[in-house]
């Protein structure tokens, strides 16, 4: 008798697709100056700035005001990035982060982040950190010309996005420890 071999079939095979990275600075464009900087030196990439798309009369902010920056990347910059964000959160993460299609975690500063040397010039900023994950096929849903559904058995649930980052990344859950009053 031959021994009978299990094959993972590529198609459920889960991707890492990109990583974005945004600061929330605010409508001060000096804040906004400094979000773009810091993401610029901790990526190695371009920054472009985050507009408002709705006025909201309360925080004095109107469509088209600059109140934050934004950076996405992609292949294995993206990973390599990840990876030294992870060493700033000690690989520990909220299992209340992990989504359908992907996780996500904050910093609260950006020295805790390996290889990155305080600014005064920027001063101690945090930072959002989003990980967008894919399988192979979901061009189908975003492209173009006759875009269709993805079936929901395709999709990435957040037990198999947790379960792929426990396994790629060695990340392990955060546990919350209760406060006594």
């Amino acid at each position: 008798m031959n021994a009978v071999t299990t094959t993972m079939n590529k198609n459920r095979e889960i991707l890492l697709e990109k990583v974005t990275l945004n600061i929330g600075a605010g409508t001060e464009t000096a804040d906004v100056d400094k979000a773009i900087a810091l993401l610029n030196t901790i990526s190695g990439m371009k920054a472009v700035q985050a507009k408002a798309r709705r006025r909201i009369a309360n925080f004095k902010i109107r469509p088209g005001l600059p109140i934050g920056s934004v950076v996405t990347l992609r292949g294995t910059k993206a990973r390599e990035i990840l990876q030294r964000l992870l060493r700033a959160v000690e690989n520990k993460i909220k299992e209340e982060s992990f989504t359908q299609n992907g996780f996500s975690f904050g910093i609260k500063e950006y020295i805790d982040i390996p290889e990155v040397k305080y600014d005064p010039k920027i001063g101690i900023i945090g930072l959002h950190v989003n990980v967008a994950l894919a399988r192979c096929g979901y061009r189908v849903k975003r492209r173009k010309i006759r875009n269709a559904k993805i079936g929901s058995k395709h999709e990435i649930s957040a037990k198999e996005s947790a379960e792929w980052a426990q396994k790629e990344l060695g990340i392990s859950f955060k546990v919350e420890e209760e406060q006594q009053w």
